[in-house]
């Protein structure tokens, strides 16, 4: 993270993790009553996606710290639960629909660790398996420059038996986890995509190579590893191109250790149209054979897709079959045609998941009823 500004949030002053941030940053800071004065600074800038990359903004969470995912009844979802730690990230990828989630989109940091620690404590409690993650708002590990949250998480799951947890990154900081008592109850994930997307549309985030080597690193600790190719893009070449990201993943990491892989094909709200159009003037991902979904968001026509999983599937099932491949957010017939299967054959995509992480994590509970 490179902070220029930093903003709290009056209620927010007198935290512990206020104090360290503060200290660790060694810069002035605003106290504020209300965020509106930020949110509006960010939205007079010129490119108001980039400068809420710069402004830190730390905060109480005055709502709920878990969260099911906001998933879609039209699409199979992974029935996971978010741990809502802050907002938007300082990485800089085309594709983020965070750019257009968040109104204007602001580096957000929640300091009421202790509401935090209490809401996770009353989920262990209920001795339900449960797949928890903190990669759906923000990214799982940039925050370890301001604040040692990761650390804290690993120890805290490592204490209890239900449920994992998934810190899914695109960045390489792994260090403070490295020798960690973890007991297999967090997955260290990585999302992967070609060398010429990373390149050209993943601003800021760490190579194709060093991804997977802090993932060796991660697997000789013992961690249970987790990859998800999501948003995978259709370019010239890219079935190739990706054949050969799994070559790579398969030769650096022995798929016993890996949990499960995940693919999603790029997918946007028609508002993220023009962010990408005016911030990345050489990107041509938003041009290309989209139609409007039943959820409102822009997909490749299915035949496309189905055609570009399928080459990946089985890129994937030759060099490890019995790793558990899953879609995000499709429907049965991307399913059936390229898996074999719909989830409900398998007891529902949730099911699915929650019964590899068992066997992978280790973990002894009752299974959510439904």
């Amino acid at each position: 993270m490179k902070i220029r500004k930093l903003y709290i949030e009056r209620s927010a002053a007198d935290y512990p993790v206020t104090r360290h941030i503060c200290s660790r940053l060694e810069m002035p800071a605003q106290i504020i009553d209300n965020p509106e004065s930020v949110y509006q600074e960010i939205a007079r800038s010129p490119d108001p996606e980039k400068a809420g990359k710069s402004i830190l903004l730390l905060a109480r969470n005055r709502g709920a710290f878990l969260r099911d995912c906001p998933g879609t009844s039209y699409y199979t979802c992974c029935g996971y639960q978010i741990l809502h730690i802050g907002t938007y990230c300082s990485m800089d990828c085309a594709y983020c629909i965070l750019q257009a989630y968040f109104h204007p989109p602001v580096l957000q940091f929640f300091v009421n660790h202790a509401e935090m620690e209490a809401s996770l404590q009353q989920h262990f409690a209920k001795g339900e398996i449960a797949r928890i993650g903190t990669g759906e708002f923000t990214d799982s590990l940039i925050w370890e420059s301001v604040y040692p949250l990761a650390p804290r998480l690993v120890e805290l799951f490592s204490r209890q038996k239900a449920c994992v947890l998934e810190l899914k990154t695109k960045t390489t900081v792994v260090e403070p986890l490295l020798g960690l008592a973890h007991h297999k109850k967090t997955i260290m994930a990585w999302s992967l995509n070609t060398e010429a997307v990373i390149a050209n549309q993943e601003r800021g985030t760490a190579a194709l190579g060093a991804r997977l080597a802090a993932a060796e690193k991660c697997r000789k600790q013992g961690f249970p590893l987790a990859f998800h190719f999501d948003p995978m893009i259709l370019y010239n070449g890219c079935y190739a191109e990706y054949e050969n990201v799994i070559e790579q993943l398969f030769s650096r990491i022995d798929p016993a250790g890996i949990v499960w892989i995940s693919l999603g094909s790029f997918r946007f709200m028609p508002e993220l149209k023009p962010i990408v159009a005016r911030r990345f003037a050489g990107s041509k991902i938003i041009y290309n054979e989209f139609i409007r979904a039943i959820d409102g968001k822009m997909r490749y026509f299915k035949p496309l897709r189905i055609q570009l999983y399928s080459r990946v599937i089985e890129a994937i099932k030759s060099r490890a079959p019995e790793v558990l491949v899953y879609f995000c957010m499709e429907d049965d017939e991307v399913w059936q045609k390229c898996l074999g299967h719909s989830p409900a054959e398998k007891g529902g995509l949730p099911m699915m998941l929650d019964q590899r992480a068992a066997r992978k994590c280790e973990l002894s509970g009752r299974f959510p009823a439904g």
